[in-house]
């Protein structure tokens, strides 16, 4: 009776050894991730780190990487591991970026080991137009503003009129637009120019257009966005007159553009979206240096590929 009874002690003592063996792997499961600013402008760079560090012999299923939401990956590194004693150390740098304004985060990660997710915290990050006044809380869209029902009532009568007047001046200028085509020959094509002498010639045409005010802000701003994609179509083969701006910068994220121009160019092209869809109404300095931006990352773009 005593050997059986010291070998059911045996097994429960092993029993229970196992137990608190496996809950102390289990404790010694840490899960972090974290980014180097949580404020950006946009088309800026983050640089995003995953670690993990677990008892040797664990078996993790590395975190998720498809996708994340209002994000998009500029690279991601390999996976780099330390053993130290009887522990393992995971990491993981990626650069990543967004083209969306407003407050965002990146989402809590999970880590599978066995039938376990292990949760990294979510991070919080700001994307703007603009750099960031410390003293000032950062607004997207203007907030709505509340009008009484006589200031209602006038803006109705001010709305109609300009609506009227406008219609009226499409009138003309069509009219006036068909008969300048019947009287002059085709319109200039610069077609034996170099894919970079004729983006800067459209971009001073442009400008003077601006300057003798016969062009809207929305057809100005547009206007520097169809430039800059004709001249990526010619000049580096990119197919990008139907991208989206943030397809577009990803696909010019390989021609090498300095960190300084690739977000200046983001912003400005940005920008001229808000502008086509009614959303931002910039100044006459934002109008100039869109199209200073455009043209620089042009001229900077041609001597890339040139070398």
């Amino acid at each position: 009776p005593r050997p059986r009874m010291y070998r059911l002690f045996a097994n429960i003592l092993l029993l229970l050894l196992l137990c608190g063996s496996t809950g102390h792997a289990q404790s010694d499961i840490a899960v972090k991730a974290s980014i180097d600013k949580n404020k950006i402008l946009i088309g800026e760079k983050i640089e995003l780190t995953l670690e993990a560090s677990m008892p040797l012999g664990t078996a993790p299923a590395w975190f998720p990487l498809d996708s994340l939401a209002h994000f998009d990956f500029i690279s991601k590194g390999k996976i780099d591991t330390t053993v130290r004693n009887s522990q393992v150390s995971y990491r993981q740098k990626l650069l990543i970026t967004s083209f969306d304004s407003g407050r965002w985060s990146v989402p809590a990660l999970p880590l599978a080991v066995g039938n376990r997710d292990y949760l990294t915290d979510s991070l919080e990050v700001s994307v703007a137009f603009t750099n960031y006044d410390p003293k000032q809380d950062y607004h997207d869209i203007h907030d709505i503003v509340e009008t009484t029902a006589s200031q209602l009532s006038y803006l109705t009568w001010v709305f109609a009129g300009a609506g009227i007047l406008a219609l009226l001046l499409l009138v003309y200028l069509l009219r006036k637009k068909v008969q300048r085509r019947s009287a002059t020959a085709a319109p200039t094509v610069f077609s034996y120019l170099s894919p970079r002498e004729e983006a800067v010639q459209a971009l001073k045409l442009l400008r003077e257009k601006a300057a003798a005010g016969t062009i809207q802000t929305k057809v100005y701003h547009t206007g520097m966005n169809e430039i800059f994609r004709h001249y990526l179509q010619r000049r580096a083969g990119l197919s990008s007159m139907q991208k989206t701006s943030a397809e577009l910068m990803l696909q010019l994220q390989p021609l090498g553009l300095p960190n300084t121009a690739f977000t200046a160019v983001a912003q400005a092209l940005r920008m001229n979206d808000a502008v086509k869809f009614a959303r931002y109404q910039p100044g006459a300095e934002e109008d100039r240096q869109a199209a200073d931006t455009i043209q620089d990352a042009i001229e900077q773009l041609d001597r890339i590929i040139t070398s």
